[in-house]
């Protein structure tokens, strides 16, 4: 039987390649995303059709534990178990603090930070019951050393570490292993803010002088899920930059 993961944000980006590395791997899928359902619905095609795995999709809201609970309740009347969780989904905010509204501060803790909350709490009782499990935090370099203008991004990957390195200690005599990945700038659509000139400023102070690809972000999942001595870490693919 396959095991089961479950990843957040698998319609682009960083997501979408864990969702193929996994597959490729014989894992069984549950993927969400907040918006882009026929990305996910065509991604889902892809892999059930390339790697024969069964993959379950869910349009919504990780901020909003109503979305969790409805997805835990259907996927347990087709996978008994979720093995792994990936919490990917997050979003960011550009602007200096003081013109940050209330609304928008909530709407990045609550998508980056709360929603890990609300999957570890929901799923890892099963996987303290079997004594296995893997909750991987997809987090940022941000979350270390900060960036200008992205004060509440950053603080949410800070909070996701924390939280990653308390619970590995908690979960860890149950056999349940908590990682989280600080990826460096990455190739995705968060990041297509940059200008050339901007791009080319930030390649310069990464020491492999270039941004990550998601795929490099799936190849550490995978490493991460095949070695059993290692939880509570906050695992850097960044090129060098931290």
């Amino acid at each position: 039987m396959n095991k089961t993961a479950l990843i957040t944000g698998a319609s682009r980006g960083i997501g979408y390649a864990i969702a193929f590395a996994l597959a490729k791997e014989q894992y069984d899928l549950i993927l969400t995303c907040q918006k882009n359902i026929d990305l996910l619905e065509d991604l889902k095609e892809d892999l059930q059709r390339k790697y024969r795995v069964e993959v379950m999709t869910f349009c919504g809201d990780v901020s909003d534990y109503g979305f969790w609970e409805d997805l835990k309740a259907k996927t347990e009347e087709r996978f008994p178990t979720v093995d792994v969780v990936i919490n990917n989904a997050g979003i960011s905010y550009v602007g200096l603090l003081s013109e940050m509204s209330i609304e928008d501060w909530h709407k990045v803790m609550n998508t980056n930070l709360t929603s890990v909350f609300y999957s570890s709490r929901l799923f890892t009782p099963a996987m303290i019951r079997q004594k296995s499990g893997h909750i991987i935090n997809i987090s940022s370099i941000w979350g270390h050393r900060g960036a200008s203008c992205e004060v509440a991004y950053s603080a949410s990957k800070g909070g996701m570490n924390a939280f990653t390195k308390a619970l590995a200690k908690e979960l860890a005599p149950s056999g349940v292993y908590v990682n989280s990945i600080s990826c460096g700038v990455t190739d995705t659509d968060m990041n297509k803010i940059f200008t050339a000139e901007e791009r080319a400023l930030l390649e310069e102070e990464i020491p492999m002088g270039r941004f990550g690809t998601p795929k490099e972000v799936a190849d550490a999942v995978i490493a991460i899920l095949n070695t059993t001595y290692l939880t509570g870490q906050i695992i850097g693919v960044d090129g060098g930059f931290f």
